[in-house]
């Protein structure tokens, strides 16, 4: 299901304020290990909605970007995007991508997945490798899942989301 030419327009409106919201309200909120992550939102929020090559592409991207505000190896960033957002293109065929639960479920899993394979590609010694494994990944994983629900209540509509579990 490729965004459609009369959704493309409002999907470019809510990517450009999540990436308003990431990069003014985002170093306002906690630290920025477990504040939400809004790119990420976005990304899953496109990855869910198109083909795995346009998805990948959108990773690679936001993971660039990433990269560039990140004391990681460069280039981690990038791989771990694009491996979440190929794998999410791919998993909207396996699951409901209108569902609310399974937006928020596939959000929080992208982001976990995507900081541990971060933390793996930039050689990250064990503690930190265990302290992002099981602290820091799921909670910001479960704040920006939070973010991601709000957020896609609010344009439900746009994004044809049921309600109903």
């Amino acid at each position: 299901m490729t965004v459609g030419r009369a959704s493309r327009a409002q999907l470019v409106l809510v990517l450009a304020v999540l990436a308003i919201l990431h990069f003014y309200l985002r170093p306002r909120l906690w630290d920025a290990r477990v504040s939400p992550d809004f790119l990420m939102v976005a990304l899953m929020v496109y990855a869910m909605r198109s083909r795995p090559g346009d998805a990948a592409i959108a990773g690679f991207a936001i993971g660039l970007i990433a990269d560039a505000l990140s004391p990681a190896r460069f280039g981690a960033g990038a791989l771990a995007c694009t491996l979440v957002a190929y794998a999410a293109s791919w998993g909207r065929a396996v699951f409901f991508a209108d569902n609310l639960l399974v937006n928020a479920g596939m959000i929080a899993a992208g982001v976990w997945i995507r900081n541990v394979v971060v933390v793996i590609a930039s050689g990250a010694s064990q503690g930190e490798f265990i302290a992002e494994l099981g602290i820091y990944g799921p909670l910001q994983a479960l704040i920006t899942a939070v973010a991601g629900v709000l957020l896609l209540l609010a344009f439900r509509e746009w994004f044809a989301i049921r309600l109903d579990v």
